[in-house]
């Protein structure tokens, strides 16, 4: 298979679901390891261009890079793979996407708690 880079510079990527061990096998719950016995997690991020744009992807990559849901990262070494399987009995085939790392560009922007004494300034 042909690894094919993505340039990033022209995307935004945010977090949308957090790092899970990527599963071999729903049945048996085995868990997919790369070349060196790491495991390999996906992490859901929305990718979005400059004219607002928006995809969803599922990055794979060999650790958990600890982000969380609305951070806003970095993917390094992106790249995308063709891949095509039979799957119950009709071909499909997608686009699987790895990752060197996520880097974290910004932190989680946390919204202040809203108290009653805001609600009532508002009213």
């Amino acid at each position: 298979m042909r690894n094919i880079p993505v340039d990033v510079s022209v995307l935004t990527f945010v977090c949308v679901s957090p790092a899970r061990p990527k599963l071999i096998s729903q049945e048996t719950g085995e868990i997919k390891t790369d070349k060196d016995g790491n495991t390999v997690f996906t992490v859901g991020l929305a990718a979005s261009d400059e004219m607002g744009r928006v995809e969803l992807v599922n990055v794979s990559l060999s650790r958990d890079p600890g982000l969380a849901v609305g951070q806003v990262v970095r993917p390094v070494g992106l790249a995308g793979m063709v891949w095509e399987a039979e799957l119950g009995g009709k071909m499909r085939w997608g686009i699987a996407y790895r990752a060197a790392d996520l880097a974290p560009v910004a932190p989680v922007a946390v919204p202040s708690p809203v108290t009653s004494a805001d609600t009532a300034d508002a009213a």
